[in-house]
């Protein structure tokens, strides 16, 4: 049997909380900072506070727009050939992070990232066999900040082969991601159906929105692309301090961004997505590390299967500020818990320090990571063949079984086995030069990185993309507010 599930909430508590989820959206309300919006939801019956900017959203248009929302859909990558179901019932993992510092890969040496170093996340993605998607994992600190999002779509265009994803920025950013992902799969027609961008939309909680990403989960929907929904609620200062109250203030932030995009569009692919955890209640700090987290992620997968979403949780987070013990502990935790608690989309890959920090190394160890998560909920499979009757009868007492057929058949497919974790012993540890996992990781992250080429594009794309890079960098930072919709 599959690994039995994790569960933190009984049937009769998620029915509770979705209760007084409706009750809460209906009477306090949600904050809804953009106008369009606001309108949009009064005309389908909603009361509207226009002067707090307050809607109260009626239960009969949540129930009704929420159920509008697919139960599944596919990613698909640069390559359209690679494709990935996502649905209740899958389980991929993916990165995600704000990195704005990184261990360096050659020295060491803790500095502010670089572009070089967005593409170099992005290659290592594409060949870690374990992660499906890379999610603006690195934000470079070399070139302007209107640029960061066209540059990272040109270098996910030309070095991978995978799904993509950033956060929404806004009417302009957002619309140019939109754009540059149309011609990179030739043409807007060519990712309605087949989605290989998905973006993180934040919530700002509590029970409000932040404008540019409601602006951004609007102009997502009007092109059909999978948004992230995903609040980042701490237990103690942005949500109740109890962990019941925070699933209840989450479920409602999540379900009337579900219903807004449904607003929108009817259809529009979502996730039911949540980068909760607690507080640290002695400095009023973020601790994505915390035990806690796991359990969030857990109780968020069971509020979206609820409603038939798929959901998208963070793991393999840590608020370690090297790669330490620690660091390993707080992200296997994460990940574990939110793949047996059913999470589909799970994200955080390679960082550090609440996500803000990264290191090449560390990807590639949380891939090795993500092996041994998926081979402990993937269970015991019982059956004539795995029961081995015939070859314990055939071996006996004091025999072996390192050259039965069946042991070369299937131990493959019945063992984790590891590419970093050494096994051996330590003479032979010693031998091949005695280093420890982030060493190998290190060697593994250069190896992949030398062997890389850059994918030939059609050279008509390849310029396409080019132009519009050029197109965005002259553009002030004022154009992007100035393309702001009315609050």
């Amino acid at each position: 049997m599959k690994s039995s599930r994790f569960q933190v909430l009984s049937d009769a508590e998620v029915t509770t909380i979705q209760q007084h989820t409706l009750e809460i959206l209906e009477t306090v309300g949600i904050k809804v900072e953009v106008k369009k919006m606001r309108g949009m939801l009064a005309d389908l019956g909603c009361r509207v506070d226009e002067a707090k900017k307050i809607v109260y959203f009626k239960p009969s248009v949540v129930e009704s727009l929420v159920k509008k929302a697919p139960r599944e859909y596919t990613l698909c990558g640069a390559d359209p050939a690679r494709r990935w179901p996502v649905s209740p019932d899958t389980r991929v993992f993916g990165g995600l992070g704000t990195a704005i510092n990184f261990y360096d890969l050659e020295t060491g040496a803790y500095r502010p990232t670089t572009l070089k170093d967005q593409t170099d996340h992005i290659v290592l993605f594409d060949h870690l066999d374990n992660i499906v998607s890379n999610q603006m994992d690195i934000w470079p600190n070399d070139i302007p900040m209107q640029c960061i999002h066209v540059e990272a779509i040109r270098s996910w265009a030309k070095n991978c082969t995978k799904s993509f994803g950033m956060g929404a920025y806004g009417v302009l950013a957002t619309r140019d991601m939109m754009e540059m992902t149309s011609i990179v799969m030739g043409g807007r027609e060519n990712i309605r159906d087949r989605h290989p961008f998905i973006s993180i939309v934040s919530i700002q909680s509590p029970l409000s929105t932040a404008q540019i990403q409601l602006e951004g989960l609007m102009i997502l929907a009007e092109w059909g692309q999978p948004a992230l929904v995903s609040p980042e609620a701490m237990a103690g200062t942005t949500a109740p301090v109890t962990l019941a109250g925070l699933l209840l203030q989450q479920n409602a932030e999540v379900i009337a961004h579900v219903v807004m995009a449904q607003a929108v569009n009817p259809g529009t692919p979502v996730m039911y997505g949540t980068v909760s955890t607690i507080a640290e209640m002695r400095r009023g700090t973020v601790a994505l590390g915390s035990i806690e987290t796991g359990m969030i992620s857990a109780g968020a997968a069971q509020l979206a299967h609820s409603y038939g979403l798929p959901c998208r949780a963070v793991a393999g987070a840590t608020e370690s500020k090297t790669l330490d013990m620690q660091c390993g502990v707080e992200r296997f935790q994460s990940m574990l818990l939110a793949a047996l608690g059913g999470a589909n989309y799970i994200t955080c890959v390679g960082t550090i320090e609440s996500t803000t920090a990264g290191a090449h190394e560390l990807a590639v160890i949380d891939n090795e990571l993500i092996g041994m998560v998926q081979r402990a909920i993937r269970g015991v499979e019982v059956n004539d063949i795995s029961l081995a009757m015939d070859v314990i009868r055939r071996v006996g007492p004091d025999g072996n079984y390192l050259m039965e057929e069946h042991t070369q058949r299937h131990f493959r497919g019945e063992h984790f086995i590891p590419k970093l974790a050494d096994r051996d012993k330590r003479d032979i540890w010693e031998k091949a030069g005695g280093k420890e996992m982030i060493a190998r990781a290190r060697d593994e992250a250069k190896k992949i990185l030398s062997k890389h080429r850059e994918r030939e594009l059609d050279p008509e794309i390849a310029k396409a993309l080019d132009d519009y890079v050029a197109m965005v960098a002259k553009r002030s930072l004022d154009e992007f507010y100035a393309a702001e919709w009315e609050a």
